[in-house]
């Protein structure tokens, strides 16, 4: 009688730890994974400066590096330098435009003075049909000057766009990091030489973690958008470190593995340092 009551209490306690177990034991498995975002290159030219390591957090906007823009500025120069001398011949046709529309005043006075004299009789009709004359030549002159003046306007709004366009090239020459994050990989080094599009370094957020985990259909209506979690992840070989996850509102893909059709889902997790890109962890679906 004694030996059957070790015996019972031996065997509840087993299945006590087994059901215990199983209650406790994972949804889904998966790994962890950042947004990673691949820094190229803007311009084309000789890196002069590159300051940042793999493993450094960089700042959102930080300045981290320039390619070389000795030909852009030299560019530069030369379109200002068009630009000026455009300006100065503008600036002719304007005296030569005040010159014209002088004369034109002086022969009207003296178109006035022979169309009294020619009531008078004192004046000949060929005189006044010169003076007619005279000013329709000079209203040609002023319209002509006039015509190159505008396209020496359109002339210079050309170069000023290109002026405009040297010196945005110049400023993407800055190699300027475009979130805030932690550098990842490296692909280049100060004096070599870049073109654009040419990856530079690769860089992903790692304050916020996305857990991808695969899950059966038979589970999936207990996942909601915006439901919390437990995630899990390897403290030692026996224990685990718990943290809190939120399934985020992607769509869901789907897999086929074997013949089981299993479903992705993405847990966003807030990373205290201890989560990092392809480390393998676990969720438990928290009942409601």
């Amino acid at each position: 009688m004694k030996k059957q009551s070790i015996f019972t209490l031996l065997t509840l306690a087993i299945l006590g730890v087994s059901c215990s177990s199983d209650k406790d034991k994972p949804d889904a498995y998966g790994s962890f994974e950042a947004t990673e975002i691949t820094v190229s290159s803007l311009a084309n030219g000789r890196i002069l400066m590159f300051n940042l390591e793999e493993g450094e957090l960089l700042a959102s906007n930080q300045l981290v590096g320039y390619v070389d823009t000795t030909d852009l500025h030299l560019k530069k120069l030369q379109g200002l330098d068009q630009k000026d001398a455009t300006g100065s011949r503008r600036e002719d046709l304007l005296a030569q435009i005040a010159v014209q529309e002088q004369n034109r005043e002086n022969i009207l006075i003296e178109k006035n003075r022979v169309v009294k004299l020619l009531k008078d009789g004192a004046a000949t009709q060929k005189q006044l049909d010169d003076i007619n004359s005279s000013l329709n030549m000079i209203d040609k002159q002023i319209a002509l000057i006039r015509s190159q003046f505008a396209g020496i306007g359109n002339q210079i709004g050309s170069a000023e766009q290109q002026i405009a366009q040297v010196r945005e090239s110049i400023k993407n020459a800055q190699i300027i990091n475009p979130v805030k994050g932690t550098v990842l990989t490296k692909f280049a080094e100060n004096n070599e030489v870049t073109s654009f599009g040419k990856p530079l370094y690769k860089i992903a957020d790692l304050r916020v973690m996305e857990l991808r985990v695969y899950v059966s259909g038979a589970q999936l209506p207990n996942i909601k958008i915006g439901s919390k979690v437990e995630v899990r992840i390897d403290k030692d070989e026996k224990t685990n470190t718990k943290m809190e996850g939120v399934v985020t509102p992607k769509t869901i893909q789907t897999k086929e593995e074997r013949v089981n059709l299993v479903y992705a889902v993405k847990v966003r997790v807030i990373n205290e340092g201890s989560l990092k890109i392809g480390m393998p962890g676990e969720i438990k679906l928290i009942s409601n």
